[in-house]
C-alpha cells in the first residue's frame, strides 16, 4: 500500500529483456534505501514493484509481461526519470490517500495550460475507468495522488502546483504523453455497496455518503 507522495526522482539504468520480461535497474541518489530489504515493494511511476537485488544507490525489478502491457513501463527507456515511492509502513503520515500500486489503465495529456504559478492538466481515461473519478475525488497519476478538479465524459482535469511540478515526472508532461492511473480504491467500493448506483460515482454522491466535503 502507498500513499501517493513521491518521496525521490529515480533514473532508469538499464532495461535487460528476460524472457519475454524484463529486468529494470533504477539508480537513485535521493530515496533512502537503508529500510529497503529484498522483496520489499517500491512503487515506480505508481506500479507496484519488488525489489530482486540492490547495490549502492541502485535497485532493480522484474517487471512481468502484463505490467509491460498494461502500463508506462514497457515503453521505459535508459535515462527516463521516474517516480519513487517506498510502501506505507505501520505509523507513516498519510499525506495523500490509498494507492494499491495496481495500474488500472492509462491515459493520454490532452491539455497543459497554465494557471498562475500552477499548471492545468487535462487526461483522457479510458471508458470503463470513467465512472470512477468524480470531481474532487481523487486520482492517482504516475504514482502522484492528486484532486480532480473537473472531470466530464472521458476526460479531466487536475491542476499542478510548483512543488508537484519540481518534485515528480509531472513537471516533464506535454500533450500525447501517456500515463498510469488508479482510480481512487473507495469509488471502486461505493459502487459495489450501494444499490442502484448505475451510473458512476459522483461528487454529489459522494457528499451525501460523507465521502467527500
Amino acid at each position: 500500500m502507498f500513499t501517493g507522495i513521491i518521496a525521490a526522482l529515480g533514473k532508469v539504468q538499464t532495461v535487460e529483456t528476460k524472457g519475454g520480461d524484463v529486468r529494470l535497474e533504477v539508480a537513485t541518489q535521493t530515496l533512502d534505501l537503508s529500510d529497503v530489504a529484498l522483496g520489499d515493494s517500491i512503487a515506480i511511476n505508481g506500479v507496484c514493484l519488488t525489489v530482486v537485488a540492490m547495490q549502492s544507490g541502485r535497485v532493480h525489478f522484474d517487471v512481468s509481461k502484463e505490467t509491460l502491457e498494461r502500463s508506462s513501463l514497457g515503453s521505459a527507456q535508459i535515462g527516463s526519470e521516474v517516480n519513487l515511492e517506498k510502501a506505507l509502513a505501520v505509523g507513516d503520515r498519510l499525506g495523500g490517500h490509498f494507492v494499491s500500486g495496481h495500474v488500472d489503465g492509462m491515459g493520454e495529456c490532452l491539455l497543459r495550460q497554465a494557471s498562475a504559478r500552477s499548471v492545468t492538466f487535462r487526461f483522457s481515461v479510458p471508458t470503463d475507468l470513467a465512472r470512477y473519478i468524480a470531481e474532487k475525488g481523487s486520482i492517482c497519476i504516475d504514482g502522484v495522488s492528486l484532486t480532480v478538479n473537473n472531470v466530464s465524459e472521458n476526460d479531466f482535469e487536475v491542476n499542478i502546483i510548483p512543488h508537484t511540478l519540481q518534485e515528480t515526472i509531472i513537471k516533464d508532461y506535454q500533450v500525447g504523453t501517456r500515463v498510469n492511473l488508479e482510480v481512487d480504491l473507495i469509488a471502486r467500493y461505493l459502487e459495489r455497496l450501494l444499490p442502484g448506483q448505475q451510473s458512476g460515482i459522483t461528487h454529489e454522491t459522494l457528499l451525501k455518503h460523507g465521502f467527500a466535503k
